[in-house]
């Protein structure tokens, strides 16, 4: 997978255990179901494998997981969530609007072994009804707002884990870093740290042409 790594500023890293790899947490994660009838109007994507890997794996190593909350706001069936809960965390959280996706999150997790059982919760990621206890980390694949009607939809995930979190994690189309880094100042956040990957769609709804499509992505940390 492409990094850019874009550090803007220092944040603790730890050393890789080695059996702590990437590739063998997208080996776990690669049996998470997706969207049995996803929904075009919530933008509801599979986040492969590869990359929710990449996510976590780099929030681990910048202590955002171990011993803290974690928080995947627009869960979807899970990846988010239990990569994290694959990763030492005290609790994990996995927060979405819509109940089908929710009930497969749940099959998913039978199938990923892990010591912490993830909480999932039916409720809307733009009016969270969270009140974390401790340190939280926030960790998202929100909607890129693509589709008619549900323009700037990422804002609204990043306001809530403005409220939530003390750090989050955020996947955004490319060239989303000016709009990122001026809604993160005005929040009192900052971020620390971002680079660029590719996302990978399959063809899942009729306006689809393509059997598959790599969009290029960009990923930040934001320190709230």
């Amino acid at each position: 997978m492409h990094a850019r790594d874009a550090a803007r500023g220092e944040a603790p890293v730890r050393r890789e255990g080695p059996m702590s790899t990437k590739t063998r947490l997208a080996r776990q994660l690669a049996v998470v179901a997706g969207f049995e009838d996803p929904r075009v109007d919530l933008e509801q994507y599979r986040t492969p494998p590869g990359l929710a890997a990449h996510l976590v794996h780099t929030a681990d190593l910048h202590d955002d997981i171990e011993g803290r909350t974690v928080v995947d706001l627009g869960t979807g069936t899970g990846m988010l969530a239990l990569g994290a809960v694959l990763r030492g965390p005290s609790a994990v959280v996995g927060l979405d609007l819509d109940p089908g996706p929710l009930a497969t999150a749940r099959e998913n997790e039978g199938r990923v072994a892990a010591a912490t059982d993830v909480r999932w919760v039916l409720g809307d990621a733009t009016a969270a009804p969270l009140c974390p206890e401790g340190p939280t980390t926030v960790l998202m694949n929100p909607p890129f707002g693509a589709q008619s009607g549900n323009e700037h939809a990422d804002r609204e995930f990043l306001a809530t884990a403005a409220e939530t979190a003390d750090v989050s994690y955020s996947i955004h189309n490319a060239g989303s870093d000016a709009f990122v880094e001026s809604f993160a100042a005005d929040a009192g956040g900052e971020v620390t740290h971002a680079f660029e990957t590719e996302l990978d769609l399959p063809r899942q709804f009729e306006f689809h042409d393509d059997d598959s499509k790599a969009l290029t992505v960009e990923v930040f940390r934001i320190g709230w």
